[in-house]
């Protein structure tokens, strides 16, 4: 494995020189081999350390293993050798693509076999060589041996278990080794090159088993229907449409014609409308409450789910929700997926991540970087923080770190986008001492780590309002989603609600108590900074829209999914019928109507749209398809 790298390292070293990562590519690449034999040989080892000997159960155990390392060698070889073709055709190592169009036999391998002749006949050579020489090795290297005596082999078999699982892992951190974790370049060739074929293509398997057809689901609709209906639903006019191959991909004009302005989203780690006094919740967040009077406050803000990935998904791409998990985390999406990153990078705008703990969990620093963000700052880059929690640096941290990032973007004159997600609201709730007067006792609870949180938020702003950043940047402080949702309905609307405000940067106070989703708050942003362009979000500007416009929400809790618009709300469940509720905010109450069957079809719509759109490459700003060959596009059709 290490022999291929080197040797792709060649092919590719303009690219690997132009990241700076030659260095990160050997090292971190000999670290994800290593954790690669460990799952392909631990159990091979464990069952060699208890059963090896010359005995029945032995020599049977000698022809098991034998097979297991010569599949295990010829699959490795394999692998590696198809390389540098697939890389060639994809620019990335062997993924998905490499079996998901397996289910099509007849026609993946007439297609290969006129297209790529050479390489069928040369793999069929290198399969019967590697068997034959893999059989022969292993004759050899499982012969004559001695073995321990049987007091020994608990022992040896717990060093095997630890060695095995450690390796594997890889890391003593909060998440085991995944592909995030040792991406460092914005350039997806560069980063694939430093994990092998073997993990990254069983990584991808594993991501594949996080999708699910939304059309398996619930009902199907022809996708025809789906489109027009999530066109309208958009809220543009049909001459805004400029693609037939990119249904969604509208041209959208800025409020704001002005000086391009930078972008700063503050996502708030599991803050719900509960724990927000000016929306009516517990009195834990002064600041935020003070705040609201100076900016565009959403008192009627829901969240899409109640994951992380959710919020990332919804505020950062202007996704849709879906059944199956976030596109953060899946794999057609790694790279050539649209985001507001990719669309300001390409506007001339620096694209920044500023987190407080480990950037590859859930997969964030691989999406980000596959996605438009061409730098990132997580716990690795704070020198001497002031405190660090189980999740990472205090909020304080992060955020005191953010603003000296926005003054050093600002010096250099560059637009800058960056988004910023706290951690510290999250189990065990830890945060420094001394900062706030506890809401109570102990002093790590969910109550007291939202008024930290919030004292965080109050210091920052304190800094930017003085900085000569302020007026030529807009923030928005929203959240991901609400803490543990949970309730006895379908949907559990009252959890979705989430605290959202944009402002400085001539934001006027305003008070919007329309319904509103976290997917409007790309296009909004966007109008507020004065970036127009091509895009193909759903989410509506709400810059455009009246004031009478009753709004709409969507939420997806695990299987089930509601669209609310105005006051009503239809509710779909997997196999079962669609349920129909007006909705009181202020008592939190449903009260059961009749089913709307053209409520119910435009939440099927919607449904279905983000899972034909992520199965089908249709969610991005180009016409042009680059992760995908014009044979695999002609597959995937």
């Amino acid at each position: 494995m290490t022999v291929s790298r080197l040797g792709l390292a060649f092919l590719y070293a303009d690219r690997i020189s132009e990241a700076d990562g030659w260095l990160h590519l050997f090292t971190q690449g000999l670290r994800v081999d290593f954790a690669s034999l460990c799952w392909a040989f631990g159990i091979a080892a464990l069952g060699t350390a208890l059963f090896s000997g010359d005995h029945l159960v032995g020599r049977v155990w000698n022809w098991v293993l034998r097979i297991w390392l010569v599949a295990l060698l010829w699959l490795v070889v394999f692998l590696e050798a198809s390389t540098p073709s697939f890389l060639e055709e994809y620019g990335f190592r062997p993924n998905r693509l490499y079996v998901e169009y397996l289910i099509y036999p007849k026609e993946v391998f007439s297609m290969l076999w006129t297209s790529r002749k050479l390489e069928m006949i040369l793999s069929g050579v290198i399969t019967v060589l590697t068997l034959w020489a893999g059989w022969h090795l292993s004759g050899k290297f499982t012969s004559k041996l001695s073995f321990p005596k049987w007091h020994w082999r608990p022992v040896l078999a717990i060093l095997v278990i630890a060695v095995s699982l450690l390796g594997a892992r890889s890391t003593l951190g909060h998440r085991p080794l995944n592909p995030a974790l040792v991406s460092f370049s914005s350039d997806p060739l560069v980063n694939s090159l430093v994990v092998n074929s073997n993990y990254s293509l069983f990584f991808a398997i594993k991501q594949m088993s996080g999708e699910k057809d939304a059309s398996n689901v619930y009902s199907s609709m022809p996708t025809q229907d789906i489109i027009d209906i999530v066109r309208q639903e958009s809220g543009r006019p049909a001459s805004a449409f400029v693609s037939e191959s990119i249904p969604t991909l509208t041209y959208n004009e800025a409020s704001y014609q002005g000086k391009p302005k930078n972008l700063v989203i503050i996502l708030q780690e599991s803050m719900g409308a509960q724990y927000v006094g000016s929306l009516g919740g517990l009195p834990l967040t002064p600041n935020i409450d003070e705040l609201s009077k100076e900016g565009w406050f959403f008192d009627n803000l829901y969240a899409t789910g109640t994951r992380s990935v959710r919020g990332i998904e919804a505020v950062v791409t202007g996704f849709t929700p879906t059944p199956a998990a976030a596109v953060v985390k899946l794999g057609k999406s790694q790279t050539g997926f649209f985001s507001l990153a990719e669309f300001l990078a390409d506007k001339g705008y620096s694209t920044q991540f500023i987190y407080g703990g480990e950037s590859h969990f859930d997969n964030m620093r691989s999406f980000f970087l596959g996605n438009g963000f061409t730098e990132i700052v997580d716990q690795d880059d704070y020198p001497n923080p002031a405190y660090v929690a189980s999740w990472g640096v205090s909020d304080e941290d992060l955020l005191f770190r953010a603003h000296e990032e926005f003054e050093q973007k600002h010096q250099q004159g560059q637009p800058f986008f960056s988004l910023v997600f706290t951690s510290t609201n999250h189990e065990p709730y830890d945060y420094p001492e001394g900062r706030i007067e506890p809401y109570e006792e102990p002093a790590f609870t969910v109550k007291n780590a939202v008024k930290y949180a919030d004292y965080a938020v109050g210091e920052f702003f304190k800094k930017a309002k003085q900085a000569d950043y302020w007026k030529d940047t807009v923030f928005v402080i929203v959240a991901d989603h609400d803490n543990r949702v949970g309730g006895n309905n379908l949907v559990p609307i009252p959890r979705f609600r989430i605290p959202g405000l944009i402002i400085g940067g001539g934001v006027e106070p305003k008070l919007d108590e329309r319904v509103v989703s976290q997917i409007d708050m790309g296009p909004t942003l966007l109008s507020l900074i004065g970036a127009s362009g091509n895009y193909p979000m759903l989410g509506r500007d709400l810059t455009k829209q009246p004031q009478d416009w009753p709004g709409r929400a969507l939420m997806q809790y695990g299987q089930n999914f509601g669209l609310m618009e105005g006051n009503q709300v239809t509710m779909l469940q997997p196999q079962g019928p669609a349920e129909t509720y007006t909705y009181e905010r202020d008592t939190e109450q449903l009260t059961s109507l009749p089913v709307d069957e053209q409520q119910a079809e435009r939440a099927l719509a919607w449904i279905l749209w983000g899972s034909h759109a992520y199965n089908n490459y249709l969610y991005k700003s180009q016409d042009s398809t680059s992760e995908l060959s014009e044979s695999s596009q002609v597959l995937a059709k």
